[in-house]
């Protein structure tokens, strides 16, 4: 037989999807196991992190599957965004069209990587029939002061020409198209996600499925602090300055303000003063920055004197106001009281200054001198210069200085978070349009509930300026008030796509549901929360935190019965590659580069750092030529055997054709066996074995107890492909039996069955055809997954180490059930022991079962 993996592969598929396999129903007799990867937007082409994200989910899906769960594996498409509206700009092609065609072509190159998901289930976010439910959720959130629209400040991208969430601004740019984010004062409309902030803050800790690092991120993001709220009053008599801190130990050292420089208090302060042009400038700068990176401790401190004062309320000094780019404006108030001698920054900022230290906590072994500390103190001490509180250790200080602040009525205390509302408004067209009528008599109204969905109109024209067409359709815009009948105006402004997002795990578990709410409670109870989520690190913050938030509310509203979405997350790795660049064309695709030279101008090529696949880098490998090449089974096989799934898979053609190899090994030990296999049923009981057949069969079993720990344990697939590749070369190594031999022929029939089930899940077409022709009626993905048994898996013989104090010396093989004297006895009495002993006392023998024995000697 000839491995072809395209007629082997089309023919399972086109199989699967005939015969609706991988179709879910509830099942309330069956355990019930929802997997699921997060869907992809429909750009055109899937990619290898595609690839690798969602062969991962088919693993276990189908593994989980063969142990007997009622898997739900569904699969749709994040189908609203920006970039469909931007095609429609460039290529003058309606965004609904350029969507489908897309979702169309994608979803053929998915069915070609064999995936087991179940398409009756499938849905696309910017279909009526989904986003309509999703307005009646907007209008039970308003309704619940959960929706609401106010005017504030909001991050703008002027290319976009749209808003941006503070998690959608990165380094200052914008996340989709890279352009500098600037601020905008509008009327935009938030989700209250702060309404649930304890909660969400509190189920971090409840969430031991997730990645440490994905808690430690959200626990951040949500960023409680608890500590006292203090007034400082401004010299000039207009009032005060409110301070959020944690440290008011700390108070009696504080010798200036700092106040965020896009902080209106800033502006407001230097208005009429020579300063104003500078602070301006100093302000548009600040802006510029990247949040996250001004506030580390490397960032150079900047900062501007915006000549104003306040009045330290414990002191009575005379603080000077300086606007700095390292303090935030949307954590705590947006001012900051500086302590040079006990914060960091503070002190940089003081030195670069020239503005006064002064200590307030000494540690207790020395004095500190302001005048020549080369940093600031920040360990626990005892406070000096703080009035009533000196002699104290500060840490035990905080709350007396807190009751000192609430009885002299200049501070009190409180909770504060970093996270803010969702803003959700975006000024686009291809977006859920938010079901909101504005009348000038009733004032914001929404749709009645009978007249959803507002469906988004296609007879829209596109500027190239950009925009939404939404606000000059006048059929659109006009209407009628629900209330008082009078003319109104129809919301033009559509929701973040990170809201379509938010609910669609749930929609799944009842796609077709078309009564109210659009989700079928049964069905969530029986399906939710999803068992397995797998998804990328860069979904941590936005994603997974409104996905949480969103469900919380659906939960309140009677929708769904569970308190989190997910109870597992799998974060996997990226793919990468290195880069090659030509001096004169610049960065290339690897097929322009191979061979060292470039294909357009014959220079040779530069080899750069391996880095994360993208388009701008050129460094992609198209999936469809590795599927053509090489088959779907080896696409998948190299995305899991390379890497462990939640690290970074480092793209290798070599590790390719190692895949492509190992599967052609195994085509032909099973065909160099076929005949004489075909006719025999596999090993069973446990007859008397010649020790090669012995050992293979011992090889069998403790293969299958490996792969079902590391698919099981840790989704190692990679150990776990590891283990089966042993198994075939033991099945190599075994000398060809005698046809006639049956005995040895059904060991052989149970290696090999053993071999094609443990890889069902990986890859799924070649052991389909494989278990088909060995005769079975049923499908290698209908069979249940194969069960170590441990009699057979155990050794006869285990390697004891020999340690003299401590270091190794000698190793010894005896049987496993050897009597701890007999193995003791044993190791005084190797000869490598011996000789190292000679002259020695042993003062005693420890043994460690079954690992090692130390001799401990003088």
């Amino acid at each position: 037989m000839k491995y072809n993996p395209t007629a082997i592969e089309e023919k399972w598929q086109k199989k699967w999807e005939d015969e609706k396999t991988f179709k879910a129903t509830e099942d309330p007799a069956k355990p019930k196991y929802y997997l699921l990867e997060m869907f992809p937007y429909p750009s055109g082409k899937i990619h290898i992190g595609h690839v690798r994200n969602y062969t991962i989910g088919d693993v276990v899906a189908r593994y989980k599957r063969m142990r007997g769960f009622n898997v739900l594996h569904p699969i749709g498409w994040d189908a609203f965004g920006m970039p469909a509206e931007n095609a429609a700009i460039e290529n003058k092609i309606h965004p609904a069209k350029w969507t489908h065609e897309n979702i169309s072509h994608m979803k053929k190159q998915l069915k070609r990587m064999g995936f087991s998901y179940d398409w009756d289930r499938e849905v696309a976010t910017c279909e009526a029939d989904y986003y309509r439910w999703e307005q009646l959720f907007f209008i039970w959130m308003f309704e619940k002061g959960l929706a609401y629209k106010k005017r504030s400040s909001v991050n703008f991208c002027v290319k976009c020409d749209t808003v941006l969430a503070n998690e959608q601004v990165e380094s200052g740019l914008c996340w989709r198209c890279g352009t500098d984010v600037t601020e905008k004062v509008l009327d935009q409309w938030f989700f209250k996600i702060t309404a649930y902030i304890d909660e969400l803050l509190a189920y971090c800790d409840k969430l031991p499925g997730w990645p440490e690092r994905v808690m430690t991120m959200q626990k951040n993001w949500i960023g409680k602090s608890t500590g006292c709220l203090v007034d400082f009053p401004r010299d000039d008599g207009q009032g005060a300055i409110s301070v959020f801190t944690t440290r008011q130990d700390t108070l009696f050292g504080a010798t200036f303000m700092l106040v965020a420089a896009e902080h209106p208090l800033v502006t407001q302060l230097a208005s009429g003063k020579p300063c104003e042009k500078d602070v301006a400038a100093f302000v548009d700068k600040v802006k510029k920055q990247d949040k996250l990176m001004r506030t580390s401790e490397y960032y150079e401190k900047e900062g501007l004197f915006l000549d104003a004062y306040c009045i330290n309320p414990l002191t009575g000094w005379k603080m000077p106001i300086y606007a700095a780019n390292f303090v935030l404006a949307d954590y705590g108030t947006g001012c900051v009281m500086a302590v040079p001698t006990h914060d960091q920054r503070d002190f940089e900022f003081a030195q670069k200054f020239n503005l006064q230290r002064v200590v307030v906590i000494s540690p207790k072994d020395r004095t500190l001198d302001p005048a020549t500390m080369t940093e600031a103190y920040v360990d626990e001490g005892v406070l000096v210069n703080s009035g009533p509180f000196n002699g104290m250790i500060n840490t035990k200080a905080l709350e007396d200085i807190a009751d000192y602040l609430e009885a002299e009525g200049k501070g009190k205390r409180t909770i504060q978070y970093r996270l803010r509302d969702w803003g959700i408004s975006r000024q686009r067209y291809w977006g859920a349009p938010i079901p909101m009528i504005n009348c000038d008599q009733c004032g914001i109204v929404a749709v009645p509930e009978k007249d959803l969905p507002v469906v988004l109109p296609e007879n829209v024209t596109f500027s190239p300026e950009g925009g939404s067409p939404l606000a000059s359709l006048a059929e659109f815009v006009n209407t009628s008030c629900p209330k008082c009948g009078g003319s109104a105006r129809r919301e033009t402004d559509t929701m973040d796509t990170f809201v379509e997002s938010s609910w669609y795990f749930e929609r799944y578990c009842s796609p077709k549901h078309g009564i109210k709410p659009g989700l079928d409670r049964k069905a969530l109870d029986y399906w939710m929360p999803v068992d397995q989520y797998i998804g990328g690190i860069e979904h941590a913050i936005l994603h997974l935190l409104y996905a949480r938030f969103y469900t919380k509310v659906l939960r309140d509203m009677g929708v769904v019965g569970v308190d989190e979405p997910f109870t597992n997350l799998l974060t996997q790795g990226m793919v990468c590659k290195e880069t090659m660049k030509c001096p004169e064309h610049g960065y290339l695709f690897p097929e322009q580069g191979a061979g060292g030279k470039c294909a357009i101008c014959g220079k040779d090529v530069i080899l750069g750092k391996t880095e994360k696949m993208s388009k701008s880098l050129k460094n992609v490998i198209d999936p469809d030529f590795l599927v053509k090449t090489y088959g779907a089974d080896t696409a998948r096989m190299f995305c899991l055997f390379a890497a462990p799934p939640e690290k970074d898979l480092e793209w290798s053609e070599q590790g390719v054709d190692g895949s492509f190899r190992f599967l052609g090994r195994l085509w032909r030990i099973f065909d160099e066996y076929l005949e004489d296999i075909k006719p025999i049923a596999p090993v069973s009981g446990h007859p008397a074995l010649a020790d090669d057949l012995k050992t293979l069969r011992r090889k069998t079993h403790q293969t299958i107890a490996k792969v079902t720990q590391d698919i099981e344990d840790r989704f190692h697939f990679n150990t776990a492909i590891s283990a089966v590749m042993e198994l075939v070369n033991a099945l190599y190594g075994v000398k060809r039996p005698d046809q006639t031999d049956q005995l040895a022929l059904s060991v052989i029939r149970e290696a090999l069955e053993a071999a094609i089930l443990l890889l069902t899940p990986i890859v799924p077409h070649m052991t389909e055809e494989l278990w088909q022709i060995l005769g079975h009626e049923k499908c290698a993905s209908d069979m249940s997954w194969p069960v170590c048994d441990s009699a057979i898996a155990s050794e006869d013989e285990m390697t004891i180490v020999i340690q003299i104090n401590g270091k190794l010396r000698s190793r010894l093989t005896v049987p496993v059930d050897e009597p701890e004297e007999k193995i003791k006895a044993c190791a005084l009495a190797d000869e490598k022991i011996l000789s190292f002993l000679a002259g020695a006392n042993v003062m005693k023998v420890i043994y460690v079962p079954k690992k090692l024995v130390n001799i401990v000697a003088k």
